[in-house]
């Protein structure tokens, strides 16, 4: 975690000799360079998913798309994340968009878990189930923050909101006002 969020490359070699393991010890615990990245984007974003969470204002909708905002802005803005993206692109995509990775079913998980607390609270009924759902807004901050550069769209978190209230049935104006987006 201290490498990635220093900027630096995870060298799997150097993070076992400054732990006084051997290389093949990290693996064990871990599988692959990659398994291992993912685990540290994972504990990198569950912290920003909560506190969206906690600074989210409304109720139902309203608060989904408002977490869903603040979650996507603070992935957008993250420097970290943003250096991993630059100097690894190919394997950043790869373990941030994979089904089969740690990343992808990780984060679908935290985002189903939120609607849930909204649908349980009775204040949130979504059009599908609600694990489909949180599939369909993993994938589309996933093409607005980190794919579509072609269509535009490669960190355009305003029109991502605009297309995650039409996927949750409210309106872009529900919540907190639009910020300005945080193109690249």
């Amino acid at each position: 975690m201290r490498r990635y969020l220093r900027g630096q490359r995870i060298d799997v070699q150097a993070i076992a000799a400054e732990l006084g393991l051997g290389r093949a010890t990290i693996y064990r615990w871990f599988g692959t360079r990659e398994e291992l990245i993912g685990e540290v984007l994972v504990r990198a974003a569950e912290p920003l998913l909560t506190e969206a969470r906690a600074s989210a204002s409304g109720k139902g909708g309203a608060a989904l798309l408002d977490t869903f905002d603040r979650f996507n802005r603070s992935l957008a803005g993250a420097p970290a994340l943003r250096r991993f993206l630059e100097t690894e692109r190919e394997a950043a995509m790869r373990i941030i968009t994979s089904g089969a990775g740690v990343v992808q079913p990780r984060i679908v998980a935290g985002i189903a878990a939120v609607i849930e607390e909204e649908v349980e609270a009775g204040r949130y009924e979504p059009p599908v189930e609600t694990e489909t759902l949180a599939y369909a807004i993993v994938k589309l901050a996933e093409a607005f923050l980190f794919n579509d550069a072609v269509a535009g769209m490669r960190g355009d978190v305003d029109r991502l909101r605009d297309v995650e209230a039409a996927m949750l049935g409210v309106s872009p104006a529900s919540g907190r006002s639009r910020r300005t987006s945080s193109r690249r």
